[in-house]
Formats: structure tokens, sequence, C-alpha cells
């Protein structure tokens, strides 16, 4: 008779009355109230990381292997929470959502109304990029007393913006030119939108939100009877590079729901799969993006002037390329700069990187920074399809919100306000879903969601501009569509009879090497521009090396061969964090060898949108570390 042996740590009846940590341990997380709920499920979080120390697993399924019988834990069945709405991502749009339902549920006396949100981030703001720019129509509304000073649980950092300036850039100079009606900052506030999201996440948990930093959702859950959006799935932690589980392997959670949130921002990966399973962008066209790199600087105090906010267009980029950049000055002697390049850009040598890096050279921005410290940098992918690429954004069992729908406003450079309202926008929509169909076991499908976005200012103030943006790639490129731009802002104001189509796919739009000019780009010196690696240790990402690749690429090899005698090593350069490389190496056939360094990803998702043969999938990675 073979003997069983435990593979999986098990309590055994020893104590005539177990410790809590024990009975803790044999009990689901569901049995606990919400406040409990959340300890547990960060513990065992925390559990599972190579850095933490070694607890008992929390999940009650058991099972003994005979010796000849191989346990795999990944066998396990998920832990499951049943929740009223689930939300996928803990930025603006969806902690706005949060509150404005517990903010409705609350007034109604309903303040067991379970609305729980999922952020892959260790805290809440860790992946969001500081200096923004905020309308502050939406928060207005959801929070009306944010910035008044009688409030001690006010914001206490944002600063009024007091005149702004824009300017087109030669090489050496900067012109001056009006800048459009949608660019007037009058009103708006100069803040740091991480600390704004931390705020908005207290103000959340005040009123009963449920929020869990360092959960990343990976995977979405579907109701087998008709196919509708059940709720999501947490990744699996201690999962080695090979996909083997370690000691410390803890399995991942399922989140059930009646309504499912995705505020993933901007190509996020749960959404796109949405997208394509609903085919939620069959009456639009394709989305279009741009890569915008940021860094936050604390200068001189000479340099410094509260309030200011600068854009400009021009150098460096070629003409053929959209995109500029800015300066806001906030705080105490604190700048934010940075870069947006479209990435609909034809040649393979550009680096957008390479570029930024370019443009704090330039005396408008050189004069600002100079004898100051760079303390923190990131990139992010935006949405710049603007009106004509919103996609359906409600689905059986949940929605689409904020950036994740692509609600960014192009020429105004500012998406915050608008991924609020249509937060509170689906919230709305949800809970009177919800106390509409009290049946708990049918599919709820947001039609007033999409009826409110289509009567809100987010879909006006869309549809006005929609034209500015595709219009720069007339014959003209840079100069037509500045000419054609303006006489959309000032005379036309979004009432011609046309909407103009964008030209197609970003990666589309990438030319083979041996078609462009080369670019060379100086050596960096340190002070005003930095190495790629620098630059990223600045970003507070990181992540374990021990972990399965999270940018999939099936074959590494096949890519390297189809797509370096093509592009000469185009990932290598539209990426801002230095993952993709070309190693010279003499076995392979063109004398390359593609590398993925995963633990530099800083989350951009350029990688999933530009790369021409569209063979890398971003996907989530291990939740929490700062990721």
């Amino acid at each position: 008779m073979s003997t069983k042996i435990p593979t999986l740590p098990v309590v055994r009846n020893t104590f005539s009355t177990p410790p809590t940590r024990y009975l803790t341990a044999l009990r689901p997380h569901s049995w606990f109230p919400p406040a409990k709920r959340r300890l547990l499920f960060q513990a065992s979080r925390r559990s599972a990381l190579p850095s933490a120390r070694k607890s008992f697993s929390t999940s009650i399924s058991r099972r003994f292997a005979d010796v000849d019988d191989t346990f795999d834990p990944r066998q396990q069945d998920r832990e499951t929470d049943d929740v009223d709405v689930c939300i996928v991502g803990g930025g603006p749009a969806g902690l706005s959502a949060a509150i404005r339902l517990k903010q409705l549920a609350n007034e109604a006396g309903n303040e067991d109304f379970r609305v729980l949100l999922l952020e892959k981030a260790g805290e809440l703001g860790d992946h969001i990029v500081s200096g923004n720019v905020i309308e502050p129509s939406a928060v207005d509304e959801l929070l009306p007393n944010w910035n008044d000073v009688d409030n001690p649980s006010r914001f206490a950092n944002a600063t009024p913006a007091t005149h702004d300036k824009m300017r087109f850039l030669t090489k050496n100079n900067s012109i001056p030119i009006p800048a459009p009606p949608q660019m007037n900052n009058h009103g708006n506030y100069i803040i740091s939108l991480n600390q704004f999201t931390k705020w908005l996440g207290e103000r959340a948990e005040e009123v009963g939100v449920e929020i869990y930093p360092g959960f990343a959702a990976s995977e979405v859950l579907y109701k087998p009877a008709d196919g509708s959006v059940l709720g999501v799935a947490t990744n699996d932690q201690g999962v080695a590079r090979d996909g083997t589980p370690k000691p410390h392997f803890e399995r991942g959670m399922e989140f059930h729901s009646r309504i499912t949130l995705f505020a993933e921002g901007c190509h996020g990966s749960l959404s796109k799969q949405i997208i394509k399973k609903f085919d939620l962008r069959r009456d639009s066209q394709p989305q279009t993006y741009a890569l915008g790199l940021k860094e936050v600087w604390e200068v001189k105090p000479e340099n410094f002037r509260k309030g200011e906010v600068v854009h400009s267009m021009g150098y460096p980029l070629p003409s053929d390329t959209y995109g500029g950049g800015w300066i806001y000055h906030f705080g105490d002697n604190l700048v934010s700069l940075g870069l947006v390049v479209g990435l609909d850009y034809p040649n393979p040598w550009l680096s957008p990187y390479g570029e930024f890096q370019k443009l704090k050279h330039h005396p408008l921005y050189k004069t600002v920074i100079e004898g100051g410290k760079c303390i923190s940098y990131g990139a992010r992918a935006l949405n710049e399809g603007g009106f004509q690429s919103i996609p359906k954004c409600a689905f059986p069992g949940g929605a689409l919100i904020g950036d994740t729908a692509g609600f960014l406003n192009v020429p105004k450079i500012k998406g915050t306000h608008t991924a609020m309202r249509s937060g509170m926008l689906a919230a709305k929509a949800a809970w009177n879903a919800l106390g509409e169909n009290k049946d708990t076991d049918s599919t709820v499908f947001l039609y007033d969601y999409e009826d409110a976005l289509r009567d809100s200012t987010i879909w006006k103030e869309l549809r006005e501009v929609r034209n500015m943006r595709p219009s720069f790639h007339s014959p003209l490129g840079l100069y037509g569509g500045i000419m054609y731009s303006g006489l959309e802002a000032y005379l036309f104001r979004g009432k011609t009879p046309w909407t103009l189509k964008h030209k197609g796919k970003d990666h589309e739009a990438t030319q083979l090497a041996d078609k462009q000019p080369k670019i060379e780009y100086p050596k960096n010196d340190g002070e005003t521009s930095f190495d790629i690696l620098t630059s990223v240790s600045r970003t507070g990402t990181n992540h374990e090396e021990d972990q399965p690749v999270h940018l999939q690429v099936a074959d590494w090899d096949k890519h390297g061969r189809e797509m370096w005698p093509k592009y000469k090593g185009v990932e290598n350069r539209f990426c801002p964090a230095g993952v993709y490389e070309y190693v010279e190496d003499e076995s392979k056939e063109f004398g390359r060898r593609f590398q993925i360094n995963a633990q530099n990803c800083i989350h951009c998702k350029t990688c999933d949108i530009k790369a021409p043969a569209q063979d890398i999938n971003w996907h989530t990675p291990g939740g929490g570390e700062g990721q």
C-alpha cells in the first residue's frame, strides 16, 4: 500500500481550541466581513512574494498525493467572492465609478451594497504618471468641496493654472503662436495625478468601497449559459519563469459580480479581449494611439513660474510625425515636462525616447530645468482616436469606462475629467439597472449608460473636435493639420457635415527601414538627458525576474528572423524602457538574437500597439511590488 504524504500545509486537529490563525486558514474568505476579508486577501498576496514570511495557505481545497501521483497546485479551485459591482483598475475613472456607486447606495440606506475595486499596482497611484492639468467639472460634481479650504479632507495639492503659452519650435528658436480655445486653461488646476489618485482612493474608502491594491486581474470570467461577463480572476502568485509553481505558490482568486466595469486605462489587456469578443468596434474606426513620455523635475526657484502652462509643436519631431511637448509649473518648484509622439509615425529609425531627450536640450526647456534635478520618469500609451474611435461601451454583464473606452480630448490635451464623468455615468446606470432587476441569476445590460454617454458633455466635446487629429494625415502633413485645426477651432467648431477618417492602424504606418532615413541620436550628458536604464530606475516599477515573461511572443527566434531584416530593431527604438534588444549572436541567421528584458517593462503598452507583425501581447504581470 502506498504511503500518502501531504503536499500542502494541512492543519491537523491537535488543539482542543485551535488558534484563530488556524481557523482563518480553514475558512473561505467570503465567510468573513468585508474589512477582515480584505486583510486576508492582502495577507495571502504577501505570502506569495519571495520576500514575505511563509504563511498557511488560505485555500479551502486540500488534496493528498500518492508517491506516484504528482500534484500540481495550479489545479486547485480558486477562492471565490461575490460582490455587487467589481471594478478593474484604480485610476480616476474606476475610483469615480466606485465612489458614485457607494454614494447612491448609502443615500438609499443600502450600506451592504458591495463595490470592490482591483488595482494591479502595489499602492493606488503607483502606475499613474504624475503631472496633469485637470478640468475640474467632473470632480466638482462628484465631490463638491474637493478644493474647499474649510474641508479637512480636501485635495491640498492643486495649483491653479495662471497663464498659457503656445510655441512652435525650430532647432534653436521658439515662435509664439495662438493657442486654440480648447487649450485655454483658465479655471483649471495643475496636479500630480499620482497624488490625486491616492486622494480619490481615500475618499472611496470613506464611503465604503473595498479597494484591493496589488491584485492584478488577469482573466475575464464568463457565464457558461449565455457567455455574458461573470467577473474576473486575479493571477496566480509564486509562478517561476518556466511556468512551474514555486514553494510559495498561491492560487489566484475569482471575483463574481452582476456588473463588471473595466477601467484599465489605454489598451487594457482584458479590455481588448472584451472588445474583440463582443465586437464592440463594429461601428467605429480603429483606435489610434500616441506615446507620452514624462519627467518631473525639481527646479531652481529662479526658473520656477508657478501655474504656468506651456505647450510646443515642431522640433524635434519630423514633419510627418504628430506630437508636441509641454512644461507645467506646479507645487513647490516642481515642473512636469514631456513629449507626446503619435504612434502612426512611419520611420522605424525614430525613437520616441531619443526625441524626448533632444527636446530637453531646446532652450525653451533647458532654461527651466538647468541646474535642477529629475526625480521621476514614466511613459504611457494614450488614446488619440477621439470621437470616431469610441466603441460600444456596454456589453452583457459590464461596461468600458475612462481611457479604456478612449475619451481623451486630444486638442484639449485632457482626459481626466471625461474619464471621471464616464465612470460616474456608468455608476448611475449600474445602480438603476440592479435596482430594476433583482434576479441575481440574470444578466444585466447597461442600456442607460450608452444613452447617457450620448447625452453627456463627453460626447459633445469629442464630437466638436473630431476632425482635428485626423487632419494631420493630409498631404500637407504637420502644416496642413495646423491650418485645418485652426479653422475647426475658430470657425467650424465641429459643425461641418463631414467626419474625417483616420488613416489606419498605427502599426500599419511603419515603413521598411531601408526606405526611411536613419536617425542618429546624440549621446546623453547625464544632466539634462539620460540613458534609458537610468530613466527606468526612476519609474518605481519592479518585476521579480523569476516569473513568467508577461510580454508574450510565441516564437522569439521566428520573430527575430522575420522582423530584423525588415525593420532593423524597431522594437528597441519604440520601447521607452529598454525591454527589447537584438543581441549579437553568430549562431542566428542574421547574426542577431531577439531578447526580451521583461523586468524593465514600465507598462506603457506601446509594443502591443506598434509591433509591425502584431505578435507581441502585453499580458498582466504579477500584481504588487510597485509594478
